[in-house]
């Protein structure tokens, strides 16, 4: 346990790295195992341990907070002789210390990393500048504040990360292989291919693999999102962090510890805050010229009056400028844009839906438009076969071979429908040349005939001529054609995924118009098509006529986004604006292709993807009128000397925590399961 432990916390710096962080070392001394990280930029701040420590976190603010109260009953309401001069000096120098220390270390810091207008020095000018006119509880209660703020900020964003995290727990550091028949413990990372790991229930699995075990069955959560059990047989694939649930169980390494999907899953979800949004990258650039802007008004503020007022008083016109400065402080959106997008992610990453990027949760929130693919989208894309219609002269099982051997070289759902129902391939059937042509089909030698098999484009392009009318066959057909001779044709079936026509509903009640687009026959499509609602349909496509029919789209200055395998329709998936893949189980390709992983497959998680940007978008932009609004007035109140300082804080820690509440309301509105 120590090992996984350590590898969390690794793959944490990972993620902590990805947006460079940098350590307080402050908050790290406070609680152990507890990283708070700040940065201008990014300001991010990360908790890895919280729970059980919530004591420990507040313990600074609290006795700053005793101190300061004290004195202030001492001060106003039980006045000491003993409580004046160096005394009281000293007492609020304590309490404004114990709060204060780390924010001025910071701003030090900072300086020296060439980062000179931060909030920190904001807050250290401010704070020290009420110490030299004397508004001791002023200084204290501004540093006091700021220091509950950060702890309750920082709480937000580990509740926003812990979506995200719990993903690393999914994956033990540890397997258990046979060695000469022997089980022996050793760290996944030295697991090599061909090694056996044997698995017993309730274990974790550490490396994909191929189920050498009669049967088995896998929770799939760590990768679907959904808990529903899942039986595989000898001979099947799985996965990095399914969870066996039976008996114990034996799986062949096919694959290395770092290759692994789930592997894949973590890359993804652990820099997908480096692509930002165009609304943080423009946060990000608007505080670093804000800021100095505002620092050369209070100066202003401070200074300027003395050549145009009569009765000039230095600390009163010092005092407003430091409010003006606590005031000025960015945090509110620093801090929460980032979080709201993070939100968002983590909410999604919970229901299954991986984003590569905030910049695509911006973009869907605006999609006008998904272009859909058929197979394996809205339909399962697991064919049978439903009818063998060859010539009568045609020896029946012997073309059958032929056929499940050229299928065989191919990855199509239609091969393994093709494979089910005629068995075993035939091992003396020797194929040569075989090649895929892309929508159309396969085309290969045996014993130097030549063998076609796909849809009927394919007889057409090698001018072989049939007496079937394909338009009136309703199902998905597999023409075959050998020796320059028409055979006769295959019909399979797929069905439509029982949340396909839910899904198309919803994109219409959210205005998102949808076209299907298929390489399928277009009986076939139109017939899909009709049972879901869908208005515009397309079929018999290549991909370049998938490319041509989004081009039109985008012509029409709509945003688009294409539902793919995101392998196959890799050309229409870089036109898109978002490409989102269905299936992220099934092909490794997918998850570095596509934009948007879909895990699970299910096509209602379109809608709520877009439900989930569309909500992210909403509090985000609420969060930055929110700041502006407040710190706009309270502004223009400091410099005509009507705030004190206790509305400055409110300005400043009290506009950040309520963004920063508004942001984490993502992860309530959308919590519906646990990866």
């Amino acid at each position: 346990m120590a090992q996984e432990h350590t590898h969390n916390e690794k793959v944490a710096e990972q993620l902590c790295g990805t947006q460079n962080c940098k350590v307080n070392n402050h908050t790290e001394k406070v609680i152990k195992g507890h990283n708070h990280a700040h940065d201008h930029g990014e300001h991010d701040h990360d908790h890895s341990n919280m729970s059980g420590n919530i004591g420990m976190l507040f313990l600074p603010s609290s006795v700053s907070f005793i101190l300061l109260i004290i004195a202030i009953l001492l001060d106003n309401w039980w006045p000491q002789d003993w409580f004046s001069g160096a005394i009281r000096f000293i007492w609020y120098l304590i309490a404004y210390g114990i709060v204060g220390f780390p924010v001025i270390k910071d701003a030090f810091v900072s300086i020296r990393k060439g980062d000179v207008f931060s909030e920190f020095l904001l807050m250290t000018i401010a704070t020290v500048g009420a110490f030299a006119i004397k508004e001791y509880p002023e200084a204290v209660a501004v540093m006091l504040f700021y220091s509950v703020g950060e702890v309750f900020q920082s709480m937000a964003v580990s509740r926003a990360k812990k979506n995200i995290k719990s993903l690393l727990d999914q994956r033990p550091d540890e397997v258990t292989i046979l060695q000469n028949g022997l089980p022996k413990t050793i760290p996944a990372t030295k697991a090599t291919i061909g090694d056996t790991i044997q698995l017993k229930p309730g274990e974790k699995l550490g490396l994909d693999g191929e189920l050498i075990s009669d049967t088995a069955t896998f929770n799939t959560a760590a990768l679907t999102g959904e808990s529903k059990p899942y039986s595989k047989q000898q001979g099947e694939q799985v996965l990095a962090g399914m969870i066996n649930l039976n008996t114990v169980a034996q799986v062949r390494v096919t694959t290395a510890y770092e290759d692994s999907k789930l592997s894949k899953i973590l890359e993804l979800v652990q820099n997908a805050s480096s692509q930002k949004a165009p609304t943080e990258l423009f946060i990000r650039k608007f505080a670093k010229i804000y800021t100095p802007i505002v620092v050369a008004l209070a100066l202003c503020i401070c200074l300027v009056p003395a050549m145009i007022v009569e009765n000039y008083v230095f600390n009163q016109w010092l005092y407003r400028a430091l409010i003006f400065l606590v005031i000025s402080c960015p945090c509110a959106l620093v801090i929460s844009i980032p979080l709201g997008y993070f939100g968002g992610i983590g909410a999604a990453s919970k229901n299954g839906i991986l984003f590569k990027g905030s910049n695509y949760l911006d973009t869907l929130a605006n999609i006008q438009h998904i272009v859909m693919d058929k197979t394996g989208t809205l339909t399962e894309g697991v064919f049978q076969v439903q009818e063998i219609n060859f010539q009568p002269e045609v020896d029946k099982e012997y073309m059958l071979s032929i056929v499940n051997a050229v299928e065989s070289q191919s990855t199509h759902p239609i091969a393994t429908a093709i494979q089910e129902y005629a068995g075993k391939v035939d091992s003396t059937i020797k194929l040569e040349n075989t090649e895929e042509i892309p929508g159309h089909g396969l085309r290969s030698l045996v014993e130097g005939k030549e063998v076609l098999v796909g849809n009927f484009k394919l007889l057409d392009k090698y001018n072989i001529s049939y007496n079937t009318n394909a338009a009136k066959i309703v199902y998905t057909t597999l023409a075959v054609a050998f020796d320059k001779k028409y055979v006769g044709y295959i019909t399979i079936a797929d069905t439509i995924k029982e949340d396909a026509a839910n899904t198309i509903q919803q994109l219409n009640n959210l205005g998102v118009k949808t076209t299907m687009l298929s390489g399928d026959k277009e009986t076939v499509v139109q017939h899909v098509a009709d049972q879901l609602g869908i208005k515009q349909a397309y079929g018999n496509l290549l991909p370049e006529d998938k490319v041509n029919q989004v081009k039109v789209i985008k012509a029409l200055n709509q945003k688009v986004a294409f539902v793919g395998d995101g392998v196959n329709d890799a050309p229409v998936v870089a036109l898109s604006d978002v490409g989102i893949a269905m299936g992220g189980l099934g092909s490794d390709a997918t998850i570095e292709t596509a934009d948007v992983v879909i895990q699970d497959d299910k096509p209602s998680k379109l809608p709520l993807a877009i439900r989930i940007g569309k909500k992210t978008k909403t509090i985000v932009w609420q969060n930055i009128t929110l700041a502006f609004v407040v710190k706009a007035a309270v502004l223009i109140l400091g410099a005509g000397g009507l705030a004190t300082m206790w509305e400055a804080v409110f300005a400043d820690v009290g506009v950040s925590l309520i963004a920063i509440l508004n942001a984490i309301r993502i992860q309530k509105d959308f919590t519906t399961k646990t990866i």
